[in-house]
């Protein structure tokens, strides 16, 4: 396969533009974007997503789960197209640039070789994929999951909002349900660039992040019985605290994760308290602890370590515990050749970069099933991500739609 030359760039202001554009479509109310699945904003920047694809020569297809893709022709029929994007959907308070820079920045690409009237044997392709943030309707990277065969099409088409409105009836309702059946789709690769989400990039002065690995993420929910009773009246040593045998469990799920240190986290994000008064010590707890490691050997004693010993801490303290695992995925190994051409984009521009892995989960993730994937992140300010204040430069926008023009684009072969 021939490289790109080192000199050949994507539009960067173009690029921008495009962003910023996109960003007035569901704006939110902090400078951010409220532009969540399947509502009648995500059918708006579908909508300005299809006309700018269209304007480039794309022809776009529709699935049945409602991913969109623009499609750029290659000179051999035969030959599988490379596949480039993310999603346009954000969460309720999400930021600019979260999945949007990797659906905007395979646009630019496609723009910039109609600019330099470069032809690849391989086909490319612009994709959205429907509903990655989750936030509407679980789980996250849902449509991708179906097209990758992890979740059933009428599974998915049953997801319920907070307001009972199902996936499948909204998807109709928006217009965006196409008729092609979802995974019959054959891909020579994908490529998806995001924001890192994290503050290593940033604090490391790096420009790009060649990442090598998804971290496989564990979901258990953790039930602990104690008494309720009054705060004031019932003494110290009679108490079960429910709350406090919570707090001694985080702190143990802390340790577990620090002793498989550095790629290890582990912390509990969503957490209800019973009957959450001022005045009655809690009497249950009912918590999600959520661990993730690029290893699952690790993600298997960390989850063998929370039960075992949290059953003992907490029936030392006289109260009962149950866990139930929620949700979870294995950890992804990314592509070697497509990481290789990532490293090797990076290297030919210039750009300074670091092997990473991602702490988030992402459409490569489930894609990276069905096809040779990989992933190039980019910084953004103080690892920010998942909220309004979210920030990336220009330069860091084109830095990673310049690595990723030059590994799509090499992956896709050109031709003369």
């Amino acid at each position: 396969m021939t490289a790109p030359a080192a000199n050949l760039k994507i539009n960067g202001d173009r690029l921008w533009d495009s962003l910023m554009e996109m960003a007035k479509i569901g704006p939110g109310i902090a400078g951010g974007n409220n532009r969540q699945t399947l509502t009648d904003e995500d059918a708006q920047g579908r909508a300005l997503f299809q006309s700018w694809c269209e304007a480039a020569g794309c022809t776009m297809g529709l699935d049945q789960m409602g991913n969109m893709f623009a499609r750029r022709d290659g000179t051999d029929p035969d030959a599988l197209p490379v596949y480039v994007g993310s999603h346009l959907d954000t969460q309720p308070t999400g930021g600019k640039y979260d999945g949007v820079l990797g659906v905007l920045a395979g646009l630019e690409l496609i723009r910039t070789l109609n600019d330099l009237n470069i032809q690849t044997k391989h086909p490319i392709v612009a994709t959205n994929w429907t509903n990655e943030e989750g936030t509407r309707y679980a789980p996250a990277m849902l449509s991708s999951g179906v097209f990758a065969g992890m979740h059933t099409q009428d599974w998915a088409y049953a997801r319920q909002d907070a307001e009972g409105k199902t996936f499948g009836a909204e998807l109709e309702r928006i217009g965006w349900r196409g008729e092609e059946e979802v995974g019959a789709r054959k891909m020579h690769a994908f490529f998806e660039l995001h924001i890192e989400q994290g503050p290593i990039l940033e604090a490391e002065g790096k420009d790009i992040g060649v990442v090598t690995h998804g971290q496989g993420l564990s979901w258990t929910q953790v039930t602990i019985t104690g008494k309720d009773s009054h705060t004031g009246s019932t003494p110290m040593p009679m108490r079960k605290n429910a709350g406090l045998a919570m707090a001694k469990v985080l702190n143990l799920v802390d340790d577990i994760a620090l002793s498989h240190a550095p790629h290890a986290v582990g912390a509990a994000g969503h957490i209800d308290v019973y009957p959450n008064s001022r005045n009655v010590i809690p009497g249950k707890v009912v918590f999600t602890v959520d661990f993730r490691s690029p290893d699952l050997d690790v993600i298997t004693d960390m989850e063998n370590r929370l039960r075992a010993e949290g059953t003992e801490l907490v029936t030392g303290m006289g109260m009962q515990i149950a866990f139930e695992k929620v949700g979870g995925f294995d950890p992804v190994t990314f592509d070697p050749g497509c990481v290789t051409a990532v490293r090797d984009a990076a290297e030919r521009l210039g750009h300074s970069h670091r092997d990473i892995i991602s702490g988030a989960g992402h459409d490569a993730c489930w894609i990276n099933r069905v096809a040779p994937t990989a992933m190039i992140m980019c910084p953004c300010v103080d690892g920010l991500s998942h909220n309004e204040a979210e920030d990336i430069s220009k330069d860091w926008a084109a830095a990673g739609a310049d690595v990723l023009f030059h590994a799509v684009v090499e992956t896709a072969e050109i031709v003369g």
